[in-house]
């Protein structure tokens, strides 16, 4: 009975050997992984790179924030800011002038107002 090397280094072993026997140089396994890493470079630019560049940008609109923009939570509420304190907005949702607060994690968009000095 012949006992196999088990595991990915077992796999590894057995792939080097063939290879051996075949007069392939074990180049030809690093080959093969270049495939799956390109693979996953190319996920990374389209899932994950995008992804970042808009929770920077979110993080900075929130940053921004003053009192008078318009606000849009993730729940759909929209209202204007009327109070900034530390990382809680306050914002008037309606013309009965309803107050709510919510953390700065909770806002999905700020809209600047248009002025006219531009």
């Amino acid at each position: 009975m012949i006992n196999l090397p088990s595991g990915l280094f077992g796999i590894f072993l057995l792939a080097d050997g063939a290879a051996a026997d075949q007069g392939v140089s074990p180049l030809g396994l690093i080959g093969t992984l270049i495939m799956p890493l390109a693979l996953l470079g190319v996920l990374w630019f389209i899932m994950i790179r995008p992804q970042r560049k808009r929770e920077k940008e979110l993080k900075k609109q929130r940053e921004s924030m003053t009192v008078g923009d318009k606000i849009i939570t993730i729940g759909g509420i929209v209202g204007k800011v009327v109070n900034i304190r530390d990382d809680e907005v306050t914002i008037s949702t309606s013309v009965a002038n309803n107050l709510v607060t919510f953390r700065k994690e909770a806002i999905n968009q700020v809209i600047k107002p248009i002025s006219d000095d531009d």
